[in-house]
């Protein structure tokens, strides 16, 4: 007889067929896990335990918990690893204009669509809340710091988050003109040189 609590998911019977019926396990498993643990509670071997399927199919599909995370959950187009190396790659006064040309590239061509729905999210679970501020802030831009190698990384990480979430909501949310119809260029100039200050420069 079994007197202990089983901290374990439990994996559902058989095995899963291979494929995009994986995928879409994996998917469906990892956005219960995350809102239900949070960014840094789920972990790989637990998502693929409730999607019934092996750990390795997370790497496998997805490349790891970042990736399965910006597709799960905040359903990003892109791979959140190469995102990094892209804001990372070239001269680290020019980041914070590297981080405004990827958002709204990554954005704009879908409509931010489903930036709008993120936003939505968050409003109405505060779960939902907790798992974003623990992967843009303690993970996504946790790293630009950490690359920076400056003080205060936490503080100017979640500054930086302010400013990225700030100029979504203005331009694919409430859609305040004339910024939600600007071209690349002027929201770089506007925006870029601030996202730099917070990153690089005195904060007073």
């Amino acid at each position: 007889m079994n007197t202990g609590s089983n901290q374990t998911e439990p994996k559902r019977r058989g095995r899963r067929a291979g494929g995009e019926d994986t995928k879409a396990a994996l998917l469906a498993a990892a956005r219960e896990i995350f809102v239900e643990r949070g960014y840094e509670g789920a972990t790989v071997r637990s998502i693929a335990s409730r999607a019934g399927v092996d750990a390795a199919m997370v790497n496998h599909w997805f490349g790891g918990k970042e990736a399965l995370f910006a597709k799960a959950v905040l359903q990003v187009p892109v791979d959140i690893n190469a995102l990094v190396d892209r804001i990372l790659d070239g001269p680290d006064d020019e980041i914070g204009e590297r981080i405004v040309r990827n958002f709204i590239g990554i954005w704009d061509p879908i409509g931010g669509g489903q930036f709008a729905a993120m936003v939505r999210s968050v409003t109405s679970h505060d779960q939902v809340a907790e798992v974003l501020r623990g992967f843009f802030v303690g993970t996504l831009l946790k790293r630009v710091v950490a690359h920076l190698a400056v003080a205060d990384g936490e503080l100017r990480a979640t500054l930086v988050a302010s400013q990225i979430f700030g100029m979504g909501m203005v331009r694919y949310v409430v859609r305040f003109e004339p910024l939600a119809s600007a071209d690349v260029e002027t929201m770089v100039k506007a925006i870029a040189p601030n996202l730099q200050r917070y990153l690089t420069g005195d904060l007073g």
